[in-house]
Formats: C-alpha cells, structure tokens, sequence
C-alpha cells in the first residue's frame, strides 16, 4: 500500500535527518518505536540511494522487513552515507549537493522457475526487483537499476556478478526473489532536516 504524502515526508525527512544528526547539524535520535502511529510503524524494508550529479554515491538497505519502516530508513540513510563499502564515508561538503531516494519495499515474493529461461520469461523489466541467491552468495538490484540494463538478460547476468557468479552460471537450487518499490526522491536532501524551530 502506497503512503499518503505526509507520510512520504516524513519518510524523507527522517532519512536526512539521520544523515545529518551524524554531522553534528541537528541534535536527534532515531525515532523511538513507541512513538510510530500507522504505516510509519509498519515493518518495511527499504533502500536508501544516494547519488551525485547522477553517479552513485551510497545505497543500503533490507530485504526484510523486520523493524518499523521509519526506524529501518534512518538506519539504511546512515548506512548509505557512512558504511557503504564501496564508497569512502561521505564529508558534510557532499551532503549539501546529493540527491536521495527512498525505495519502500513490497515483501519479498519466492519465484518457482525450473529454470534461468523461464526466470527470464516471467520478469518484468522496470517493476522487478530480483534477490538472487545460491550457496551463500546473494545479491539484488532495486527496480530502478533496470534503466542501465539492455534487457532481462543483462540485467540477470550482471546481478549474477554482483553476487560473486559467473556470468553464465546455473543451477537447480538456484533461490530467487522479486519484490516492487515506491520510491520517494529529494533532489536535496540536506534542506529537509527536522531542525528545532528557532
């Protein structure tokens, strides 16, 4: 179920509010479970994204929804930001020009394929996002990633790859997931920030 659009704010808010309480910027806590009313303290899973002049900058997230969906996006914006490994921490100069995005994620949903042909068939490029796992090695790519990618083809292979396979590789257990997302964006984060009033 979609949020309503006080909701997507507040979502939104509370991802740059997290990101620059790390700073110094603004005095807050994540946000106590006690006080989440309605969707906001629904357990989600989300990713946070963050990019610069359209290159990734950070993006972390869960694929199970195990805490109250404000509480998970204030951990995966600090993620993001701070804990990325692919990515040195970012520096409070960044933040001011990043843009951010907040994908909410339906409950991952187990996919019966025989095989990576029929895996290939039953995709919908643009709303799938995909977990991919066997022997320990997982990966997922967001719905978003699909505009990089050719078709359902090049998207499997590289999200293959992401997860530490071969390319062309197959096998019987292989385990897969799809979900879909809302994604909420702000071109500038660092202007949302729940500051006090003065």
């Amino acid at each position: 179920m979609k949020l309503d659009p006080g909701a997507r704010q507040a979502v939104l808010r509370t991802a740059a509010t997290s990101i620059a309480a790390q700073f110094g910027l603004v005095e807050a806590a994540a946000p106590g479970t006690s006080d989440l009313r309605g969707a906001l303290g629904e357990h989600r899973a989300s990713f946070v994204t963050l990019t610069n002049a359209g290159e990734l900058r950070g993006c972390c997230g869960t694929l199970t929804p195990a805490r109250p969906l404000l509480l998970d996006v204030w951990s995966n914006a600090r993620a993001s930001a701070f804990r990325d490994p692919r990515f040195p921490p970012l520096t409070e100069r960044e933040w001011w020009s990043l843009s951010m995005e907040v994908s909410l994620l339906t409950p991952c949903e187990r996919m019966m394929v025989a095989s990576e042909q029929q895996l290939l068939l039953e995709l919908v490029p643009g709303r799938d996002g995909l977990v991919l796992e066997w022997s320990g090695m997982r990966a997922t790519f967001l719905p978003k990633v699909w505009e990089h990618f050719t078709g359902p083809r090049d998207f499997l292979r590289r999200l293959k790859e992401k997860a530490g396979l071969p390319s062309d590789f197959w096998a019987a257990d292989m385990q897969v997931w799809r979900y879909e997302t809302e994604v909420i964006t702000a071109e500038r984060p660092a202007a949302l920030e729940d500051r006090p009033a003065s």
